[in-house]
């Protein structure tokens, strides 16, 4: 399980609720940080913000797809409008996650993702 997000303790909050509900977890500050350490067998399951400094969380979409690293990629994002909702969606995010979310809902669109085993088209909110 792997978790993107800038804000520190976001972060901290993610890999304690992701912990909890029995799962190893790794986070990264930053998608380079991730992209440079990313599985190629794509195991597990992605937590991506979308409004990262530098690169975006839908440049990580972009560029998991072209090396051909299939994992499911749950996204979490505070800027919840109609354009970010579709676009996720083309990308092909197994769930849609506006912040503020009750953790119930995230750790049910994880539970999803880990059985589902690679991104599906279409998002959950």
């Amino acid at each position: 399980m792997f978790v993107v997000d800038d804000d520190l303790s976001v972060r901290r909050a993610l890999h304690r609720l992701i912990r909890s509900a029995g799962f190893s977890v790794e986070t990264f500050a930053t998608a380079r940080e991730f992209l440079d350490s990313v599985p190629r067998s794509g195991t597990g399951c992605l937590v991506l913000d979308i409004h990262l400094g530098g690169i975006s969380g839908f440049e990580v979409q972009e560029r998991l797809a072209a090396q051909g690293v299939r994992i499911p990629v749950i996204v979490i994002t505070a800027h919840d409008d109609a354009t970010t909702r579709a676009r996720v969606e083309s990308l092909g995010a197994v769930a849609y996650v506006p912040k503020p979310f009750d953790d119930r809902v995230l750790l049910e669109a994880i539970q999803r993702a880990v059985r589902s085993g690679a991104p599906a088209n279409g998002a959950a909110r």
